[in-house]
């Protein structure tokens, strides 16, 4: 889930501002947890199944050793970020003083009702991406169902309710220009079939270098490849075909393709500026991409590392 979450983002942020920790740990907590889960996930069907699929390797396969290394990245993540949140945390009570008249008063009735309203519906949205393969405009008729639930229930009325729906298309209408604009570069780059030559311009170095040396330059072109391509089944569908057979004559075994290009192109959506659903969720928290890029860099080059000697240990263990 990408896109997706970006509507989770008030919450986020009232629950940082009450705890009084920075918004960008909003950030990641949110987006940027879902893309370390998905880099490193083994059952993920947006990147590792659809490469499995194209590199012609059993479904989920290599799923042990790929959670053998999530385990660490998911720990890495949360202890770097809990870590600028505490240090970087005002106190509670040193907050605006109607941030902590919030904190006091009692929740209500409505309250409850709207709290109840969302579990439900949320309850039915996960039904309805999983079991019925909503797309998004069946998610979208949920979230305007539920904001119309909420605003109703919660006392607003239908004037205050249209009103709370102006405002809150004013805050994320940059956020869903931003999501368009990066979109539109691979589109260009598609259509005009500028992608192709790319990678094949890229990739036919690596067929002279040793096992070894040939996987790490693999995820060396993953990385520069998901700046034009922001998608991750976009980007598989067109190097899986190409670097599988190459894979065959240095006898390198697929499934170190798959790891190279799941760890380099996942965790490569934290730092890149096409990555639509990044740039929405900084746009609406109010963080610059330069404060974001200072914060997330020694992590990004931590898990990195991680997925090179993940990698690494994959060719040696013959996995």
């Amino acid at each position: 889930m990408g896109e997706e979450i970006v509507p989770l983002v008030p919450v986020l942020l009232v629950l940082m501002r009450r705890l009084g920790y920075p918004v960008i740990t909003a950030v990641a907590a949110s987006i940027g947890a879902a893309i370390v889960g998905a880099a490193f996930s083994p059952i993920n069907p947006f990147q590792v199944g659809i490469a499995q699929k194209l590199a012609q390797l059993p479904l989920l396969s290599g799923g042990g050793y790929r959670m053998a290394l999530l385990v660490p990245a998911v720990a890495l993540w949360i202890a770097g970020t809990m870590r600028h949140a505490i240090r970087h945390r005002v106190v509670p009570s040193a907050l605006a003083e109607d941030a902590g008249q919030a904190v006091d008063a009692p929740a209500g009735q409505r309250h409850g009702l709207v709290l109840l309203l969302l579990l439900v519906m949320f309850s039915f949205f996960g039904y309805g991406v999983v079991a019925l393969g909503w797309d998004f405009d069946q998610m979208g008729a949920l979230f305007f169902a539920l904001g119309v639930g909420a605003g109703l229930l919660g006392g607003l009325g239908l004037s205050g309710t249209a009103e709370g729906f102006v405002t809150g298309f004013r805050d994320i209408a940059f956020s869903a220009l931003l999501i368009g604009f990066a979109r539109a570069i691979f589109v260009v780059l598609e259509q005009g079939h500028i992608v192709d030559t790319i990678v094949q311009g890229m990739s036919a170095p690596l067929a002279n270098l040793p096992v070894t040396f040939s996987a790490l330059g693999m995820m060396v072109v993953q990385t520069a490849l998901h700046l034009p391509i922001p998608s991750v089944s976009g980007q598989a569908t067109l190097t899986m075909p190409l670097f599988a057979p190459l894979a065959d004559l240095i006898g390198m075994s697929r499934q170190v393709v798959v790891l190279a290009f799941q760890y380099a192109a996942g965790l490569c959506e934290l730092i890149t500026p096409t990555n639509g659903a990044l740039l929405a969720m900084l746009a609406i928290c109010g963080v610059r991409f330069d404060q974001w890029l200072k914060f997330v860099w020694p992590l990004y080059a931590l898990l990195l590392a991680l997925g090179v000697a993940g990698v690494v240990g994959a060719i040696w263990l013959g996995i």
